[in-house]
């Protein structure tokens, strides 16, 4: 694999402009340092001999730790109803969202 081209000030420079972001002459030299080392570990990366890897969706294989869905008694709406600050037509009544006071 090349041979990663060198990253300049120049080059953040333009990718900063194309965002619009305005960088000070420290934050290019800092952002320009750092982005050279995210290219170099993804150049790192790609030049891994992957062959024969099974590509995966993690690192280690997940299980289903969720109980098995399975129907239960259910309280008793007049009760609960019975213990809410307002209800209207067998229903929690609520505030809206705008101008309403509860």
């Amino acid at each position: 694999m090349p041979e990663p081209a060198h990253l300049t000030r120049e080059d953040v420079a333009h990718v900063a402009a194309l965002a619009r972001l305005h960088l000070t002459e420290e934050e290019l030299d800092l952002f320009t340092g750092q982005l050279a080392q995210v290219l170099d570990h993804a150049a790192d990366v790609a030049s891994l001999d992957l062959a024969g890897v099974v590509p995966t969706a993690h690192a280690m294989a997940v299980t289903n730790v969720l109980r098995p869905d399975e129907p239960i008694v259910c309280l008793d709406r007049d009760e609960v109803l019975a213990q809410a600050p307002s209800v209207e037509d067998h229903r929690f009544r609520v505030p809206r969202i705008l101008g309403e006071a509860p």
